[in-house]
């Protein structure tokens, strides 16, 4: 395991504004998304809908993260 896995990313406090998240605060929402090692369901739904509402706000900080929230159709 290296050295960036095993380090923590915090998340930005529950409920703050997302007009108020910085490029930092964006990047660790991406990582914790791209990592995907939630313990539940609800952790990562939680990232997403916070990286969602950053995108409305400030699409310029999400925009290098934009594949973390595209949609995927279910074929079957």
């Amino acid at each position: 395991m290296s050295a960036r896995s095993k380090s923590k990313v915090e998340a930005p406090a529950k409920g703050m504004d997302p007009r108020q998240f910085t490029e930092a605060d964006v990047a660790a929402i991406a990582e914790r998304l791209e990592r995907n090692e939630y313990p539940t369901v609800f952790g990562c739904l939680e990232d997403w809908h916070a990286l969602r509402a950053v995108a409305f706000y400030a699409p310029h900080l999400v925009a290098p993260y934009a594949h973390l929230l595209e949609w995927e159709v279910d074929e079957d």
